[in-house]
Protein backbone atom coordinates (compact mmCIF):
# COMPACT_ATOMS: atom_id res chain seq x y z
CA UNK A 1 0.00 0.00 0.00
CA UNK A 2 2.86 2.41 0.74
CA UNK A 3 3.96 2.47 -2.89
CA UNK A 4 0.39 3.08 -4.07
CA UNK A 5 0.05 6.05 -1.74
CA UNK A 6 3.08 7.61 -3.40
CA UNK A 7 1.76 7.00 -6.93
CA UNK A 8 1.16 10.52 -8.21
CA UNK A 9 0.11 9.90 -11.81
CA UNK A 10 -0.42 7.26 -14.48
CA UNK A 11 3.31 6.92 -15.13
CA UNK A 12 3.78 5.84 -11.50
CA UNK A 13 1.10 3.17 -11.85
CA UNK A 14 2.82 2.00 -15.03
CA UNK A 15 6.10 1.55 -13.19
CA UNK A 16 4.44 -0.29 -10.30
CA UNK A 17 2.71 -2.59 -12.79
CA UNK A 18 6.01 -3.24 -14.58
CA UNK A 19 7.57 -4.39 -11.32
CA UNK A 20 4.63 -6.52 -10.16
CA UNK A 21 3.61 -8.27 -13.38
CA UNK A 22 5.34 -11.02 -15.32
CA UNK A 23 7.15 -9.58 -18.31
CA UNK A 24 4.88 -11.28 -20.84
CA UNK A 25 1.80 -9.59 -19.40
CA UNK A 26 3.35 -6.17 -19.01
CA UNK A 27 4.68 -6.23 -22.58
CA UNK A 28 1.24 -7.28 -23.84
CA UNK A 29 -0.56 -4.25 -22.42
CA UNK A 30 2.29 -1.76 -22.78
CA UNK A 31 3.20 -2.48 -26.38
CA UNK A 32 1.92 -1.42 -29.77
CA UNK A 33 2.21 -2.86 -33.25
CA UNK A 34 5.22 -2.85 -35.58
CA UNK A 35 7.57 0.04 -34.66
CA UNK A 36 5.02 1.54 -32.23
CA UNK A 37 4.97 4.91 -34.01
CA UNK A 38 1.22 5.39 -33.63
CA UNK A 39 1.41 4.34 -29.98
CA UNK A 40 3.92 7.15 -29.43
CA UNK A 41 1.92 9.63 -31.51
CA UNK A 42 -1.18 9.15 -29.37
CA UNK A 43 0.70 10.38 -26.31
CA UNK A 44 2.96 12.88 -28.04
CA UNK A 45 0.23 14.71 -29.96
CA UNK A 46 -1.86 15.20 -26.83
CA UNK A 47 1.20 16.51 -25.00
CA UNK A 48 1.89 18.99 -27.79
CA UNK A 49 -1.53 20.61 -27.47
CA UNK A 50 -1.29 23.67 -25.25
CA UNK A 51 -4.12 24.82 -23.02
CA UNK A 52 -4.91 28.52 -22.80
CA UNK A 53 -4.63 29.76 -19.22
CA UNK A 54 -7.28 32.23 -18.04
CA UNK A 55 -7.48 33.87 -14.59
CA UNK A 56 -9.89 35.88 -12.41
CA UNK A 57 -12.91 34.06 -13.84
CA UNK A 58 -14.85 33.14 -10.64
CA UNK A 59 -14.39 29.40 -10.74
CA UNK A 60 -16.09 28.77 -7.40
CA UNK A 61 -18.55 26.40 -9.07
CA UNK A 62 -17.63 23.64 -11.52
CA UNK A 63 -19.83 21.22 -13.39
CA UNK A 64 -17.87 18.06 -14.15
CA UNK A 65 -20.79 15.75 -14.86
CA UNK A 66 -21.45 14.61 -18.40
CA UNK A 67 -24.57 13.01 -19.88
CA UNK A 68 -24.23 10.47 -22.66
CA UNK A 69 -26.60 7.85 -24.07
CA UNK A 70 -29.05 8.42 -21.23
CA UNK A 71 -26.45 8.04 -18.49
CA UNK A 72 -25.09 10.72 -16.16
CA UNK A 73 -21.35 10.33 -15.59
CA UNK A 74 -19.59 11.95 -12.65
CA UNK A 75 -16.90 13.07 -15.11
CA UNK A 76 -16.36 12.58 -18.85
CA UNK A 77 -14.22 9.46 -18.47
CA UNK A 78 -14.84 5.75 -18.96
CA UNK A 79 -12.78 2.56 -18.70
CA UNK A 80 -12.16 1.16 -22.18
CA UNK A 81 -12.27 -2.58 -22.94
CA UNK A 82 -9.00 -4.30 -22.03
CA UNK A 83 -8.47 -7.92 -23.02
CA UNK A 84 -7.18 -10.37 -20.40
CA UNK A 85 -7.64 -7.85 -17.56
CA UNK A 86 -8.26 -10.76 -15.22
CA UNK A 87 -4.61 -11.72 -15.63
CA UNK A 88 -3.45 -8.40 -14.17
CA UNK A 89 -5.28 -8.82 -10.88
CA UNK A 90 -7.51 -11.54 -9.47
CA UNK A 91 -10.82 -11.39 -11.37
CA UNK A 92 -9.55 -8.08 -12.71
CA UNK A 93 -12.57 -7.15 -14.79
CA UNK A 94 -14.76 -7.28 -11.69
CA UNK A 95 -12.29 -5.13 -9.77
CA UNK A 96 -12.15 -2.57 -12.57
CA UNK A 97 -15.94 -2.50 -12.87
CA UNK A 98 -16.32 -1.92 -9.14
CA UNK A 99 -13.85 0.96 -9.18
CA UNK A 100 -15.66 2.51 -12.13
CA UNK A 101 -19.08 2.12 -10.51
CA UNK A 102 -17.84 3.72 -7.28
CA UNK A 103 -16.43 6.63 -9.29
CA UNK A 104 -19.64 7.05 -11.28
CA UNK A 105 -18.14 6.31 -14.70
CA UNK A 106 -18.84 3.52 -17.23
CA UNK A 107 -16.86 0.31 -17.49
CA UNK A 108 -16.66 -1.46 -20.85
CA UNK A 109 -16.08 -5.22 -20.71
CA UNK A 110 -13.94 -6.79 -23.42
CA UNK A 111 -15.15 -9.79 -25.38
CA UNK A 112 -11.82 -11.40 -24.50
CA UNK A 113 -11.94 -10.66 -20.79
CA UNK A 114 -11.22 -13.34 -18.21
CA UNK A 115 -14.47 -12.64 -16.38
CA UNK A 116 -17.73 -13.30 -18.19
CA UNK A 117 -20.39 -10.66 -18.73
CA UNK A 118 -22.57 -12.48 -16.20
CA UNK A 119 -19.86 -12.47 -13.54
CA UNK A 120 -19.13 -8.76 -13.94
CA UNK A 121 -22.82 -7.79 -13.98
CA UNK A 122 -23.60 -9.86 -10.88
CA UNK A 123 -20.64 -8.58 -8.86
CA UNK A 124 -20.79 -4.94 -9.93
CA UNK A 125 -23.00 -2.75 -12.15
CA UNK A 126 -23.91 -4.05 -15.63
CA UNK A 127 -21.02 -3.04 -17.91
CA UNK A 128 -21.07 -1.64 -21.39
CA UNK A 129 -20.31 -4.70 -23.53
CA UNK A 130 -17.64 -4.67 -26.22
CA UNK A 131 -18.07 -7.07 -29.13
CA UNK A 132 -16.05 -8.05 -32.17
CA UNK A 133 -17.70 -9.17 -35.40
CA UNK A 134 -17.37 -12.95 -35.48
CA UNK A 135 -17.67 -15.34 -38.39
CA UNK A 136 -19.98 -17.50 -36.31
CA UNK A 137 -23.11 -15.36 -36.29
CA UNK A 138 -24.88 -17.92 -34.12
CA UNK A 139 -22.34 -17.50 -31.35
CA UNK A 140 -22.36 -13.75 -31.85
CA UNK A 141 -26.15 -13.77 -31.43
CA UNK A 142 -25.74 -15.75 -28.22
CA UNK A 143 -23.26 -13.18 -26.87
CA UNK A 144 -25.65 -10.35 -27.67
CA UNK A 145 -28.51 -12.11 -25.91
CA UNK A 146 -26.34 -12.79 -22.86
CA UNK A 147 -25.33 -9.13 -22.71
CA UNK A 148 -28.98 -8.10 -22.93
CA UNK A 149 -29.91 -10.57 -20.20
CA UNK A 150 -27.13 -9.11 -18.04
CA UNK A 151 -28.75 -5.67 -18.59
CA UNK A 152 -25.73 -4.15 -20.35
CA UNK A 153 -26.88 -0.66 -21.38
CA UNK A 154 -24.60 -0.09 -24.41
CA UNK A 155 -22.99 -2.27 -27.06
CA UNK A 156 -19.51 -1.17 -28.19
CA UNK A 157 -18.76 -2.78 -31.54
CA UNK A 158 -15.02 -2.79 -32.26
CA UNK A 159 -14.42 -2.69 -36.00
CA UNK A 160 -10.66 -2.13 -36.33
CA UNK A 161 -9.57 -5.68 -35.60
CA UNK A 162 -10.58 -7.86 -38.55
CA UNK A 163 -7.09 -9.31 -38.16
CA UNK A 164 -4.62 -8.96 -35.26
CA UNK A 165 -1.89 -6.38 -35.72
CA UNK A 166 1.77 -7.41 -35.78
CA UNK A 167 2.80 -6.85 -32.16
CA UNK A 168 6.50 -7.62 -32.12
CA UNK A 169 6.91 -7.07 -28.39
CA UNK A 170 4.56 -10.01 -27.81
CA UNK A 171 6.76 -12.20 -30.00
CA UNK A 172 9.93 -11.15 -28.17
CA UNK A 173 8.38 -11.69 -24.74
CA UNK A 174 7.11 -15.18 -25.62
CA UNK A 175 3.46 -14.17 -25.33
CA UNK A 176 2.86 -14.92 -28.98
CA UNK A 177 4.35 -17.43 -31.33
CA UNK A 178 5.03 -20.22 -28.81
CA UNK A 179 3.19 -23.49 -28.71
CA UNK A 180 0.58 -23.82 -25.98
CA UNK A 181 2.82 -25.92 -23.71
CA UNK A 182 5.87 -23.69 -24.17
CA UNK A 183 3.73 -20.61 -23.57
CA UNK A 184 2.43 -22.13 -20.35
CA UNK A 185 5.93 -22.96 -19.10
CA UNK A 186 7.23 -19.50 -19.97
CA UNK A 187 4.37 -17.81 -18.17
CA UNK A 188 4.75 -19.84 -14.98
CA UNK A 189 8.53 -19.43 -14.86
CA UNK A 190 8.12 -15.71 -15.47
CA UNK A 191 5.55 -15.58 -12.68
CA UNK A 192 7.93 -17.20 -10.18
CA UNK A 193 9.87 -13.96 -10.15
CA UNK A 194 6.70 -12.07 -9.24
CA UNK A 195 5.36 -13.85 -6.15
CA UNK A 196 2.60 -11.35 -5.34
CA UNK A 197 1.14 -11.77 -8.83
CA UNK A 198 1.63 -15.54 -8.66
CA UNK A 199 -0.35 -15.78 -5.43
CA UNK A 200 -3.05 -13.25 -6.31
CA UNK A 201 -3.75 -14.19 -9.92
CA UNK A 202 -2.21 -17.50 -10.91
CA UNK A 203 -3.11 -19.44 -7.77
CA UNK A 204 -6.22 -17.63 -6.50
CA UNK A 205 -7.63 -16.09 -9.67
CA UNK A 206 -8.77 -19.15 -11.57
CA UNK A 207 -10.32 -19.98 -13.95
CA UNK A 208 -8.09 -18.23 -16.48
CA UNK A 209 -10.26 -18.90 -19.50
CA UNK A 210 -11.96 -16.17 -21.53
CA UNK A 211 -15.23 -16.05 -19.64
CA UNK A 212 -17.63 -14.71 -22.26
CA UNK A 213 -16.35 -16.91 -25.11
CA UNK A 214 -15.17 -19.93 -23.13
CA UNK A 215 -17.51 -22.19 -25.07
CA UNK A 216 -16.00 -21.14 -28.38
CA UNK A 217 -12.28 -21.51 -27.66
CA UNK A 218 -10.96 -25.03 -27.84
CA UNK A 219 -7.63 -26.18 -26.49
CA UNK A 220 -5.52 -25.25 -23.50
CA UNK A 221 -5.98 -22.12 -21.44
CA UNK A 222 -3.14 -20.11 -22.95
CA UNK A 223 -2.55 -16.84 -24.71
CA UNK A 224 -1.61 -18.76 -27.86
CA UNK A 225 -5.07 -20.35 -27.92
CA UNK A 226 -6.93 -17.07 -27.69
CA UNK A 227 -4.72 -15.32 -30.27
CA UNK A 228 -5.18 -18.20 -32.68
CA UNK A 229 -8.92 -18.08 -32.05
CA UNK A 230 -8.99 -14.37 -32.87
CA UNK A 231 -7.14 -14.95 -36.14
CA UNK A 232 -9.47 -17.77 -37.10
CA UNK A 233 -12.81 -16.31 -36.00
CA UNK A 234 -12.80 -12.53 -36.42
CA UNK A 235 -14.62 -11.66 -39.64
CA UNK A 236 -12.64 -9.61 -42.16
CA UNK A 237 -15.58 -9.61 -44.60
CA UNK A 238 -17.70 -7.34 -42.41
CA UNK A 239 -19.34 -4.25 -43.97
CA UNK A 240 -21.55 -1.45 -42.71
CA UNK A 241 -24.52 -3.51 -43.85
CA UNK A 242 -23.84 -5.99 -41.06
CA UNK A 243 -24.98 -3.38 -38.57
CA UNK A 244 -28.56 -4.11 -39.69
CA UNK A 245 -28.16 -7.68 -38.45
CA UNK A 246 -26.74 -6.49 -35.13
CA UNK A 247 -29.54 -3.95 -34.72
CA UNK A 248 -32.09 -6.72 -35.15
CA UNK A 249 -30.54 -8.51 -32.17
CA UNK A 250 -29.81 -5.45 -30.00
CA UNK A 251 -32.39 -2.80 -29.08
CA UNK A 252 -30.11 -0.53 -27.06
CA UNK A 253 -27.49 2.06 -28.06
CA UNK A 254 -24.65 0.94 -30.33
CA UNK A 255 -21.25 2.62 -30.33
CA UNK A 256 -18.75 1.92 -33.13
CA UNK A 257 -15.15 1.79 -31.85
CA UNK A 258 -12.19 2.18 -34.18
CA UNK A 259 -13.12 5.14 -36.37
CA UNK A 260 -10.28 7.40 -37.63
CA UNK A 261 -11.74 8.88 -40.82
CA UNK A 262 -14.64 11.31 -41.13
CA UNK A 263 -16.05 9.28 -44.02
CA UNK A 264 -16.28 6.20 -41.80
CA UNK A 265 -17.91 8.36 -39.14
CA UNK A 266 -20.54 9.30 -41.71
CA UNK A 267 -21.07 5.62 -42.53
CA UNK A 268 -21.58 4.87 -38.84
CA UNK A 269 -24.23 7.59 -38.68
CA UNK A 270 -26.03 6.31 -41.76
CA UNK A 271 -25.88 2.74 -40.40
CA UNK A 272 -27.80 3.79 -37.30
CA UNK A 273 -25.11 3.92 -34.61
CA UNK A 274 -25.65 6.23 -31.66
CA UNK A 275 -21.97 6.90 -31.01
CA UNK A 276 -18.43 6.35 -32.21
CA UNK A 277 -15.06 6.04 -30.52
CA UNK A 278 -12.29 7.83 -32.40
CA UNK A 279 -9.55 5.27 -31.89
CA UNK A 280 -6.60 3.50 -33.47
CA UNK A 281 -6.82 0.64 -30.97
CA UNK A 282 -4.19 2.26 -28.79
CA UNK A 283 -1.60 1.94 -31.55
CA UNK A 284 -1.95 -1.85 -31.45
CA UNK A 285 -3.28 -2.42 -34.99
CA UNK A 286 -2.19 -0.43 -38.06
CA UNK A 287 1.02 1.39 -37.20
CA UNK A 288 1.82 4.66 -38.95
CA UNK A 289 -1.73 6.04 -38.88
CA UNK A 290 -2.53 9.35 -37.26
CA UNK A 291 -3.13 9.77 -33.57
CA UNK A 292 -6.65 9.72 -32.19
CA UNK A 293 -6.50 13.35 -31.05
CA UNK A 294 -5.45 14.66 -34.47
CA UNK A 295 -8.25 12.67 -36.13
CA UNK A 296 -10.86 13.96 -33.70
CA UNK A 297 -11.61 17.54 -34.89
CA UNK A 298 -12.57 16.65 -38.46
CA UNK A 299 -14.79 13.82 -37.25
CA UNK A 300 -16.54 16.06 -34.73
CA UNK A 301 -17.08 18.67 -37.43
CA UNK A 302 -18.58 16.00 -39.70
CA UNK A 303 -20.95 14.19 -37.31
CA UNK A 304 -20.63 15.67 -33.83
CA UNK A 305 -24.09 17.20 -33.83
CA UNK A 306 -25.72 13.86 -34.66
CA UNK A 307 -23.55 11.25 -32.91
CA UNK A 308 -21.94 10.93 -29.49
CA UNK A 309 -18.22 11.18 -30.28
CA UNK A 310 -15.75 9.68 -27.81
CA UNK A 311 -11.97 9.40 -27.90
CA UNK A 312 -9.46 6.85 -26.74
CA UNK A 313 -5.73 6.57 -27.26
CA UNK A 314 -2.94 8.31 -25.37
CA UNK A 315 -5.02 9.77 -22.54
CA UNK A 316 -2.83 9.78 -19.46
CA UNK A 317 -4.14 12.71 -17.40
CA UNK A 318 -7.08 14.96 -16.67
CA UNK A 319 -5.36 17.62 -18.77
CA UNK A 320 -5.55 15.22 -21.74
CA UNK A 321 -9.25 14.74 -21.04
CA UNK A 322 -9.90 18.49 -21.20
CA UNK A 323 -7.93 18.76 -24.46
CA UNK A 324 -10.11 16.07 -26.00
CA UNK A 325 -13.26 17.81 -24.75
CA UNK A 326 -12.01 21.06 -26.27
CA UNK A 327 -11.83 19.29 -29.63
CA UNK A 328 -15.40 18.09 -29.24
CA UNK A 329 -15.26 14.67 -27.58
CA UNK A 330 -18.14 13.92 -25.25
CA UNK A 331 -16.07 11.55 -23.13
CA UNK A 332 -12.62 9.90 -23.06
CA UNK A 333 -12.19 6.16 -22.68
CA UNK A 334 -8.91 5.13 -21.09
CA UNK A 335 -7.35 1.70 -21.56
CA UNK A 336 -3.71 1.43 -20.59
CA UNK A 337 -4.13 3.89 -17.69
CA UNK A 338 -6.56 1.64 -15.86
CA UNK A 339 -4.72 -1.53 -16.88
CA UNK A 340 -1.52 -0.15 -15.35
CA UNK A 341 -3.38 0.71 -12.16
CA UNK A 342 -5.05 -2.70 -12.04
CA UNK A 343 -1.68 -4.40 -12.42
CA UNK A 344 -0.18 -2.13 -9.76
CA UNK A 345 -2.78 -2.72 -7.07
CA UNK A 346 -6.18 -3.96 -8.21
CA UNK A 347 -9.43 -2.13 -7.50
CA UNK A 348 -7.83 0.19 -4.93
CA UNK A 349 -5.29 1.45 -7.44
CA UNK A 350 -7.87 1.86 -10.21
CA UNK A 351 -9.99 3.95 -7.84
CA UNK A 352 -6.94 6.01 -6.93
CA UNK A 353 -6.08 6.55 -10.58
CA UNK A 354 -9.64 7.76 -11.31
CA UNK A 355 -9.45 10.14 -8.35
CA UNK A 356 -6.18 11.49 -9.77
CA UNK A 357 -7.75 12.06 -13.20
CA UNK A 358 -10.67 13.85 -11.57
CA UNK A 359 -8.34 16.13 -9.57
CA UNK A 360 -6.24 16.88 -12.66
CA UNK A 361 -9.34 17.69 -14.69
CA UNK A 362 -10.58 20.01 -11.96
CA UNK A 363 -7.30 21.95 -11.91
CA UNK A 364 -7.29 22.18 -15.71
CA UNK A 365 -10.85 23.49 -15.77
CA UNK A 366 -10.23 26.12 -13.09
CA UNK A 367 -7.07 27.43 -14.72
CA UNK A 368 -8.59 27.62 -18.20
CA UNK A 369 -11.81 29.23 -17.02
CA UNK A 370 -13.95 26.27 -18.10
CA UNK A 371 -16.92 26.11 -15.73
CA UNK A 372 -18.62 23.09 -17.30
CA UNK A 373 -17.39 20.12 -19.29
CA UNK A 374 -20.34 20.64 -21.63
CA UNK A 375 -19.08 24.13 -22.49
CA UNK A 376 -15.51 23.08 -23.31
CA UNK A 377 -14.56 24.29 -26.77
CA UNK A 378 -11.57 24.99 -28.95
CA UNK A 379 -11.06 28.38 -27.32
CA UNK A 380 -9.48 26.44 -24.44
CA UNK A 381 -6.57 25.48 -26.68
CA UNK A 382 -3.72 27.92 -27.18
CA UNK A 383 -3.05 28.00 -30.90
CA UNK A 384 -0.08 30.29 -31.61
CA UNK A 385 -1.37 30.83 -35.12
CA UNK A 386 -4.42 32.60 -33.71
CA UNK A 387 -2.41 34.92 -31.50
CA UNK A 388 -3.59 36.09 -28.10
Amino acid sequence: MGKLVRAADVSDFRELARRRLPRTLFEYIDGGSYGQETLARNVRDLARLALRQRVMRDMSGLEMQARTLGQMLSMPVGLAPVGLAGMYARRGEVQGARAAAAAGVPFCLSTVGICSVEEVASRSSPPWFQLYVLKDRGYMRELLRRALAADCPVLVLTVDLPIPGARYRDVRSGFRGSSGLRNFVNRVSDGLGHPRWLWDVWLRGRPHRLGSIAGAVAGEESSADFLNWISDNFDRSVTWGDLDWIRAEWNRPIVIKGVLDRRDAGEALRAGAQGIVVSNHGGRQLDGVRSSITALPAIVDAVGAELEVYLDGGVRSGLDVLKALAYGARCCFIGRAWAYALGAGGETAVAQMLDTLRAELEVAMVLTGCRSVSSAGRELLDDPAQGQ
